[in-house]
């Protein structure tokens, strides 16, 4: 008999005849397929999805196989499903679909169950059927135990094999082959199979539950064991630590021969140590921390080198010039000749990249004959990097300094802080705060680092640090050191530098020799002048390398003829040239001015260009000019209309004309009082029509009075201007005294004049 039913599909859900139960249902087409059948007679069809991950299912991903069932209450959540309670009634198979929108609506025939006749067979199936379910309801926690009673009094088999089914929640494919069988016996035949399956899974699980318990029990069993020996252990005087870790710490204390507080803590520890089970977390610290203090060099020092003569034939070896920073150390070693003292001083080597900070430290360490450390700070915002986490943190280690200072096992090495000018703050704290114990030679004699919390003696180490600039570094910080500049290197020295330390270096990294290239000096020169623009070496380096790697790959192609590197083929290794610094461009200009700027890469030349239009008296100033230098621009303006009559310069141009200064490169920020008397001069050129002469530079800040007032950089400022090519420079008057640190070629090929009014720079300036 077939019966045209609404479908409702079922997700990881089989419903069997003869058995009441409910379920949710939340799919709109469900609930309008419910509404349908409680409109007609109130019967559905229950078919459930082959994917339950289908929201949409079709037709062909429902099994066609279901059940046919009375709908007898439905209940509206307040979450919009609907809940509903059923009344199998027989199984149905669908034989053809009549609608899918917008709900299913299927034709759907009976599958009637044959007769079957109660054999000695099938007495012995429900029997076991009904010994396993028992067995089963015994292990699992989850079956329903009201199912038991009930299952007594069915002797249908068919009927049995249903409810056992639907009481063991079997997989969705087990399930669906038990309700599409319609043979009883048959039916009943694979339930009994399935729960057996099922029962010796759970007998499985329940045989490793109890080992498990087993397993906990004999560890608790040896924990007691363990303690009760240690308490014997304690009467016969055996120990406290059947593995003697403690007795080997406490000898290991006593060659030390440490301050009596740190003994005692350490020993206070120890004690502590051995009164802990070995796999207690505690113990483990305790360990990290016992071990992290016996390991430290307490006592252990180099023997420094204090050959005067020796140390200084070092230091010229690995480095050509940096005459300042050499003699520093090696006053510093004849202070430690003479006073026998054991504080050391902290160097800041303040420079541009490239000029060699990091190096000139290994140089130190060698030439002192100490160890060498190497911090970098770059970035560093966690001040536990400096002195160390606490302990009761989990994962406490001690700070970077410590740690180093056990690696290198001598209390007195050369410490190196790398880039102390970038280190950062945040939530973690400020390491530059947790530097000044350490970089202070009055302090630093007890630093204490948060986890080891004992004081330790930092005076013996020689603490170098390098920056870029001075400018970030907090001043209490910078107060701690004594800086040494850096500024850059002249033409001269960068040769010599190229000659004996790059080439060389280079050679052998890319495993060339002398029979496989040559550098002539003039190539070198020609690297140096049109191919790098820097105060340090970096940049000359990695073009001495590009050369080198070009030269190694003809080698290995076969090539064997030595390269000859020239000014003539230079070209042909590194490209058209970039920079032109031998040579000044161009003609004398008006409103075009040469000033002189530093930054923290090195010294820097600024064309600053004035034009003068029609208009009303407007000022603008371009070029990411910052607010020092506007206020400059602003000045030079007053000055010149307070003088205009002795420039010769209309009185009303403030009025008339607008004035526009603009510095090229408008990418890059600039600032500074520097540039006060270049833009002067610029304007002043441009409302005369006077040329500015362009081999000439000049830096210096101006007040409303036309003064020149002093600026810094000045070394920095006369190597960018030797750079290009420019052999005059104006300074103010009171700059004289920087010029003494002006190497003595530079000096020797330029022009200085030393200037204190507004009037001199145009004396010298204008043509």
């Amino acid at each position: 008999m077939a019966e045209i039913i609404p479908l409702i599909p079922l997700r990881g859900l089989t419903v069997f005849p003869n058995l009441v139960l409910h379920f949710d249902i939340g799919r709109e087409r469900s609930i309008v397929a419910l509404e349908r059948a409680m409109m007609m007679n109130q019967t559905v069809f229950l078919a459930t999805q082959k994917d339950a991950g289908i929201e949409l299912p079709t037709i062909k991903e429902i099994y066609g196989v279901g059940t046919v069932a009375k709908v007898k209450q439905m209940l509206k959540l307040p979450d919009g499903n609907m809940r509903v309670l059923v009344d199998g009634q027989y199984r149905g198979k669908i034989t053809s679909v009549i609608s899918d929108s917008p709900y299913f609506l299927v034709n759907v025939t009976e599958l009637e169950e044959p007769e079957t006749e109660i054999t000695a067979d099938i007495v012995a199936l429900e029997r076991a059927a009904k010994t396993l379910f028992d067995e089963f309801q015994s292990l699992s926690p989850r079956a329903p135990q009201d199912k038991k009673s009930g299952l007594d009094d069915i002797s249908d088999p068919g009927r049995l094999a249903d409810m056992i089914a639907a009481a063991i929640n079997l997989k969705t494919v087990d399930a669906q082959k038990i309700l599409a069988t319609i043979d009883p016996a048959r039916r009943l035949s694979r339930v009994v199979k399935l729960l057996t399956r099922e029962t010796e899974i759970l007998k499985l699980e329940d045989k490793i539950s109890s080992k498990v318990k087993t397993s906990m029990s004999k560890s608790q069993k040896e924990y007691y064991l363990r303690e009760q020996l240690r308490a014997i252990q304690e009467e016969l005087g055996g120990g406290d630590d059947p593995s003697g870790e403690a007795d080997a710490w406490r000898k290991k204390l006593k060659k030390l021969k440490l301050d009596p507080v740190v003994t005692k803590k350490v020993e206070k520890e120890i004690d502590q140590f051995s009164k802990l089970p070995g796999s207690s977390p505690e113990a483990g610290v305790i360990r990290s921390y016992v071990e992290n203090i016996l390991d430290l060099p307490w006592n252990t020092a180099d023997k420094t080198e204090l050959d005067i003569s020796k140390a200084q034939q070092i230091l010229d070896e690995d480095h050509y010039g940096m005459d300042k920073v050499k003699d520093r150390i090696l006053e510093y070693l004849a202070v430690q000749t003479l006073a026998k003292s054991n504080k050391a001083p902290i160097l800041c080597l303040v420079g541009p990249p490239g000029v060699g900070k990091t190096s000139i430290a290994r140089s130190v360490a060698r030439a002192t004959g100490r160890k060498f450390v190497h911090m970098s700070l770059g970035g560093v915002r966690d001040e536990a990097e400096i002195r160390g986490h606490r302990r009761t943190y989990i994962g406490a280690i001690p700070g970077r300094i410590m740690t180093l200072l056990k690696e290198c096992g001598t209390k007195n090495p050369v410490f190196l802080f790398d880039e102390v000018d970038k280190i950062g703050a945040d939530f973690r704290g400020d390491p530059a705060s947790a530097l000044l114990e350490v970089l202070d030679p009055e302090q630093n004699k007890e630093f204490v680092d948060h986890f080891l919390e004992v004081p330790f003696d930092l005076s013996g180490v020689l603490f170098i640090t390098t920056a870029n600039g001075t400018d970030t570094i907090p001043r209490p910080l910078l107060d701690r050191m004594e800086v040494l500049e850096l500024s850059g290197y002249t033409l001269e020295e960068k040769f010599n530098i190229a000659k004996k330390y790059l080439i060389p270096k280079q050679l052998k990294a890319n495993g060339l020799t002398s029979r496989n290239i040559m550098f002539r000096k003039g190539a070198i020169l020609d690297i140096i002048n049109y191919y790098t623009r820097e105060s340090g070496v970096r940049g000359l380096e990695k073009n001495i390398g590009s050369v080198c790697r070009k030269v190694a790959r003809g080698v290995v192609s076969g090539e064997t003829e030595k390269h000859t590197i020239s000014s003539n083929n230079i070209e042909e290794y590194l490209g058209k040239k970039k920079y032109h610094y031998d040579k000044l461009l161009g003609k004398n200009e008006v409103g075009v001015a040469t000033g002189l700027a530093w930054t923290i890469v090195g010294g820097e030349t600024l064309f600053i260009e004035t034009a003068v239009l029609d208009g009303g008296g407007k000022l603008s100033l371009t070029g990411q000019l910052g607010d020092v230098m506007q206020e400059s621009a602003r000045a030079g303006i007053s000055y010149i209309r307070a003088n205009a009559k002795k420039l010769k310069i209309n009185e009303d141009f403030y009025k008339e004309k607008d004035i526009h200064i603009h510095i090229p490169e408008g990418a890059v920020p600039k600032d500074g009082p520097s540039a006060g008397v270049t833009m002067c001069i610029s304007v002043i050129s441009a409302l005369t029509g006077r040329p500015v002469r362009k081999d000439v530079a000049m830096t210096g800040e101006i007040t409303l009075r036309g003064n020149i007032l002093a600026v810094g950089g000045i070394k920095e400022k006369v190597l960018a201007a030797h750079r290009m090519g420019i052999r005059k420079v104006l300074l103010p008057q009171e700059c004289k005294a920087d010029l003494e640190e002006i190497p003595q070629t530079v000096r020797d090929s330029m022009e200085f004049v030393l200037i204190n009014k507004v009037d001199d720079a145009i004396r010298e300036a204008l043509v």
